[in-house]
């Protein structure tokens, strides 16, 4: 569904502007994008005002997103599916109060598997050159350490559930 929206979008926009300098994939790409990110902030930010947990889904929100943007993570097959796996995700993990005990022990874990596996997946997703990856595990592990001062259990286990997309099956 949003690869068809951002086909449809891509078509117009270069019927439009046909001197555009991008081409149709490439706008359809950006557009997929950026329909995918907002359909999860939506979707995430309705459900949660029927919850009453707006707070800790934009914490969530904003936690789980730096992190992939540093470690990366899976990416599942379609962008309705991220859409929905991911929004029915922020809105149960925003309904979770662990203690300081549990908190402590989700970001640790989290710290464990950002150790491990981060960065994962991101050679096909971004044109970081493979010699900075290490500093990517670095800022990957110091923001997920910086959970240890703040103490959110939310955001501990966004953490979590953000480190557990970066584990690598055997091939």
């Amino acid at each position: 569904m949003i690869e068809i929206m951002a086909s449809r979008l891509a078509h117009q926009i270069k019927r439009t502007v046909p001197d555009h300098p991008a081409s149709v994939p490439v706008l359809q790409y950006a557009l997929a994008l950026i329909l995918n990110a907002s359909m999860i902030v939506v979707l995430t930010l309705l459900a949660s005002f029927f919850t009453g947990r707006t707070a800790a889904a934009a914490t969530i929100l904003i936690a789980f997103a730096l992190l992939r943007q540093i470690s990366g993570g899976i990416h599942l097959k379609t962008g309705m599916a991220c859409v929905l796996v991911t929004s029915v995700a922020f809105t149960s993990i925003s309904c979770i109060s662990l203690d300081s005990w549990w908190t402590n022990l989700f970001t640790g874990m989290a710290l464990m598997l950002v150790l491990c596996f981060a960065p994962s997946r991101i050679e096909k997703q971004s044109r970081i050159p493979a010699r900075f990856y290490p500093l990517l595990r670095l800022l990957s592990s110091i923001l997920v350490c910086t959970n240890f001062v703040i103490g959110s259990s939310v955001v501990a286990v966004a953490f979590f559930v953000q480190s557990l997309t970066l584990i690598r099956g055997r091939r």
